[in-house]
């Protein structure tokens, strides 16, 4: 992914209204991120536990959604596995909801997806974070598949939310 500025994020929201995006919290360490790692840029508000971001270039262009998510810490112990890059979490991944873009969103509808609750499906899959042990399926892909799976699945959300 191409390094994004703090005014490309804000301006790529297709979920918010203008006065959201411009209240909503960028990352400060932009910078710092691992670009050529990053499938997509995703983040939780620090200030707002309960909200979160994620940022993708989908044809050509920047397209950020804002998510919710319970704060609630879930007191189960059980496996769960992310729905965009198939990483096994104990613990690990939350429903992630999106109001839907347009008239739909501000009637009340959404979209909804199991994510890694910390949103750095692009590290997990290139093996550059661990989700624990077992966390990831053996599987007969090579990396670049796997990659363009969970691009794929990305886009497929975004594009449930923009419908």
């Amino acid at each position: 992914m191409k390094p994004l500025t703090e005014q490309e994020i804000r301006t790529a929201f297709v979920n918010c209204t203008k006065g959201e995006t411009k209240r909503l919290s960028v990352p400060r360490d932009l910078a710092d991120r691992p670009w050529d790692d990053l499938d997509f840029l995703g983040w939780r508000d620090p200030q707002a536990p309960d909200r979160a971001y994620l940022v993708a270039e989908l044809d050509g262009r920047p397209r950020a959604v804002a998510l919710r998510t319970s704060g609630a810490v879930s007191w189960q112990t059980r496996r769960s596995m992310c729905s965009m890059c198939l990483t096994t979490h104990t613990g690990g991944v939350s429903l992630m909801v999106a109001p839907r873009a347009g008239k739909a969103g501000q009637q009340g509808n959404s979209v909804g997806a199991y994510m890694c609750s910390d949103l750095a499906c692009s590290l997990y899959v290139r093996g550059k974070k661990d989700a624990g042990m077992g966390a990831r399926l053996h599987e007969s892909l090579t990396l670049d598949e796997k990659i363009q799976r969970t691009v794929a699945n990305l886009a497929a959300f975004i594009a449930k939310v923009t419908a």
